[in-house]
């Protein structure tokens, strides 16, 4: 049986009500995990969503990405334990790296994205572990912190979101997987594996046992062009001036293929002249084939393999629309 998943929180018009919605008919249909992923665009949060999403299901395994920094080690841990008591042991974290792009976004002191990420797994596993524990490091301090509760498990599982060089590494070397970001090339993917298990090989565990996942983004209909424009509003949102130089950079470092230089001042102008749908209108059908699931059913069935043939073990789909969930989920049934 393929293994697959089912991811929500990037889209606007979906609300807490029909991510949970969803999820109950992804968990009817055989899929593993439901994912929600947090935004720099400031969608709905993970822990109402997460919430709403545990109490609608009771099989599925379900996720979420959390910026650090944006929450206190201690935060995180006593929320990621509530989750997991809440949905009977069924939780996985995505704890992801605060880029100096939400630190300004949130009103942070600049600190090492890469320090901090570290730290802040280091701290949280420490705490759900149990016990009295201190933690001492360059920016997690705190001394003698106990969960006054006992959770459901003591050990929870972390992905670790990762896009650059530096970040693959760190999810080799920590994490319990590595979540692959969204909007990335199956030939991205291919290279990024190649840094992650050398990572993990070097932490001395087996490459076997370490989970391999990444959010695609999906958009199916009956013709191609209407599967890419039903898409091109997402990719677009890789682009804007805010987005674009964390982003792009990282991704082609890595081997992204399909992000063109020459392209960013002809994104910038659009941006300038007409905003987000000037932007979304300056995004080339190439970059939404290659970077996504995009097309006729047979078209995103054949781009999902090419993830799974280049080491993607759990794909975890993200549809283009809420009015394409219901499709994609069929589509990808194994119950």
């Amino acid at each position: 049986m393929e293994r697959i998943g089912f991811a929500v929180g990037y889209d606007p018009a979906m609300d807490g009500r029909d991510m949970a919605h969803w999820m109950r008919e992804a968990e009817e249909r055989g899929y593993e995990i439901g994912f929600f992923s947090e935004t720099i665009e400031l969608m709905r949060d993970s822990v109402s969503s997460l919430s709403a999403i545990a109490l609608a299901t009771e099989r599925l395994t379900i996720g979420c990405t959390q910026i650090v920094r944006l929450r206190s080690p201690l935060v995180m841990a006593q929320t990621a334990a509530s989750l997991d008591e809440l949905s009977g042991g069924r939780l996985m974290l995505a704890p992801g790296s605060c880029t100096s792009t939400h630190a300004k976004r949130h009103g942070l002191e600049p600190a090492d994205p890469g320090v901090a990420l570290r730290e802040w797994i280091e701290s949280m596993r420490l705490i759900l572990a149990g016990g009295n524990v201190s933690y001492d490091g360059e920016l997690v301090k705190f001394k003698d912190v106990e969960l006054g509760f006992e959770p459901p498990r003591r050990h929870l599982p972390m992905f670790v979101p990762a896009t650059s060089r530096k970040g693959l590494r760190i999810a080799g070397a920590i994490g319990d997987g590595v979540l692959l970001n969204a909007v990335c090339s199956p030939e991205y993917s291919a290279n990024a594996l190649k840094i992650v298990r050398e990572a993990v090989e070097e932490s001395g565990r087996d490459w076997d046992s370490f989970e391999v996942a990444q959010l695609i983004n999906c958009s199916v209909a009956d013709d191609e062009a209407t599967a890419l424009d039903a898409m091109r509003w997402e990719v677009a949102s890789k682009l804007d001036p805010i987005q674009l130089p964390f982003i792009a950079g990282p991704k082609m470092r890595v081997g992204e293929p399909y992000f063109h230089p020459d392209d960013f001042p002809k994104f910038e102008e659009a941006w300038r002249q007409g905003g987000k749908q000037a932007l979304i209108e300056a995004v080339p059908d190439s970059y939404i084939r290659g970077m996504t699931a995009s097309g006729t059913p047979e078209q995103v069935k054949q781009k999902v393999q090419q993830y799974r043939d280049v080491g993607v073990r759990l794909p975890i789909l993200r549809p283009a629309a809420k009015d394409q969930a219901e499709r994609l989920l069929d589509l990808f049934a194994v119950a």
